[in-house]
């Protein structure tokens, strides 16, 4: 299974890095495992609601622009579904048994994500009602993803 995860912007933060690096290092063994990241759109701190949605269509093309057609998207979004960790592992297995080699998370810029990305996905996920930075979405979803592998494999999960 090739498991995506497209996101906006650049990871600066060296322990986010570090972290990431080493779940995607766990998940080699498994999966075919990448993160993309895509150029967020320069704006100013305030905006109007208008601007706001330009931004977020200037990076929702980039975004659009990494996903395979063959990709089954699932759009981290705070309206999506609340799966736990066994709910996530059932999903990914679920895809990979019935065909669905390549599957692409998305987690948008820190103004969500584009209409247009949220039309492509085939589902949403939340990982809660709080609004979580989406830089440290990308940890935790890596996480996620490597704790998934290790529910369907049967085998334990080591902190």
């Amino acid at each position: 299974m090739y498991i995506q995860i497209i996101a906006v912007g650049k990871l600066k933060e060296k322990y986010l890095v570090q972290g990431i690096a080493e779940y995607a290092k766990r998940l080699t063994p498994y999966v075919k495992f990448q993160i993309v990241e895509v150029a967020d759109e320069k704006a100013p701190e305030t905006m109007s609601e208008a601007e706001v949605l330009q931004v977020k269509e200037r990076e929702g093309e980039r975004i659009l622009a990494q996903i395979k057609s063959d990709a089954h998207v699932i759009a981290l979004a705070i309206g999506g579904q609340l799966w736990s960790s066994e709910e996530l592992a059932a999903e990914l297995d679920r895809l990979g048994t019935y065909g669905t080699s390549h599957v692409a998370f998305v987690i948008g810029g820190s103004h969500g994500l584009a209409d247009s990305v949220l039309s492509r996905a085939q589902q949403r996920l939340s990982f809660g009602r709080m609004t979580l930075p989406h830089q440290l979405m990308r940890l935790v979803l890596t996480e996620q993803i490597y704790r998934a592998v290790k529910i369907n494999r049967g085998e334990p999960y080591h902190k």
